[in-house]
């Protein structure tokens, strides 16, 4: 059963400075049943929202909170939106006081942790069950879960994973990955063995995954190419029909036979998988998956989580 529509619930944000943090923000303030409780971000503490974020109401300013502060606003879910390796201590925070709040991470802190539910809706929907505490998956990770999903029980060995993204997901602290003039005409790889995706995506999808990924010129959008060894030849028609099948009542997925394109799909809450090319024994499927690492990758699919959580439409506030 649904939640009253008139119902709204109070959302606070915490590392609001970032290009994620951005699209969290304007996805809560144009939400039906969400608003924003506070942002917290150190750097921008006491400036108005609205100079950064025009779709935030005028009266809501930056604060920068503790723990302590965030526990004490009451709100009723917190989405942590920080760099690896600090959300340990809002987790510990939290489980220490007596707040039933929502608590939902962005980064890759608890994704490894059982104890916390691993949000992959199209994949996990079946695990939850209530839980308080949300890891939203990496974005890579995700793209990869996608495409290898519907094959899982005849994949024969390790699934190849070409990935590229734009440099947005490099995150706003300057480096190399996000330099746009030395990314102009060039593709950067970058931890090419041992990638933090790829043990993710390897853990959840519960088959051996090795991630080649790389930085390319454009700001927003990844593409996963899998190559997927098969224990049993197929062919086109029944790849296809697997693929289907398995997403056929995903709002978020879409399936075609044809290539999916990168630029399609920035800017969409959507991922896209298709391109699906098999060898001429059948025994070897590539496939792409495309998404907007800022949306489906992050912002749009901890909405989709949160909206879950508190028992409204996955989709309110995305499509």
């Amino acid at each position: 059963m649904n939640a009253p529509a008139s119902r709204r619930y109070r959302v606070g944000l915490i590392g609001a400075r970032g290009y994620v943090g951005s699209e969290i923000i304007r996805l809560i303030a144009r939400h039906p049943n969400l608003e924003l409780a506070y942002v917290s971000s150190r750097e921008r503490e006491g400036r108005a929202v609205a100079d950064f974020e025009p779709d935030a109401g005028r009266s809501l300013r930056y604060v920068n909170y503790n723990p302590t502060q965030a526990l004490a606003e009451n709100a009723d879910a917190v989405v942590l939106a920080l760099p690896n390796g600090l959300a340990g201590a809002w987790a510990d925070a939290f489980d220490a006081s007596t707040s039933t709040a929502l608590l939902l991470d962005l980064s890759a802190d608890f994704r490894f942790d059982n104890t916390w539910y691993y949000g992959l809706p199209e994949l996990t929907r079946g695990h939850y069950s209530g839980q308080r505490r949300i890891s939203n998956p990496g974005c890579y990770a995700t793209a990869m879960q996608l495409v290898i999903a519907p094959m899982r029980d005849i994949i024969d060995g390790p699934v190849q994973c070409f990935g590229v993204s734009g440099y947005s997901g490099a995150g706003t602290q300057a480096s190399d990955k996000n330099n746009a003039e030395k990314l102009k005409d060039n593709l950067m790889p970058y931890a090419l063995t041992g990638h933090i995706h790829e043990r993710e995506a390897a853990l959840q999808i519960g088959c051996a995954v090795q991630f080649m990924p790389h930085v390319a010129p454009h700001f927003r959008g990844l593409s996963i190419t899998a190559n997927m060894p098969l224990t049993q030849s197929c062919d086109a028609e029944q790849v296809l029909r697997r693929y289907c099948d398995f997403y056929h009542s995903e709002p978020l997925v879409k399936v075609s036979a044809s290539m999916p394109w990168l630029a399609s799909i920035a800017g969409s809450p959507k991922a896209s998988v298709g391109g699906f090319t098999l060898s001429e024994d059948g025994r070897r499927l590539v496939a792409v998956s495309v998404l907007d690492n800022l949306l489906k990758g992050a912002a749009s699919q901890a909405v989709q989580n949160i909206n879950r959580a508190f028992d409204l439409p996955e989709t309110l506030g995305i499509l």
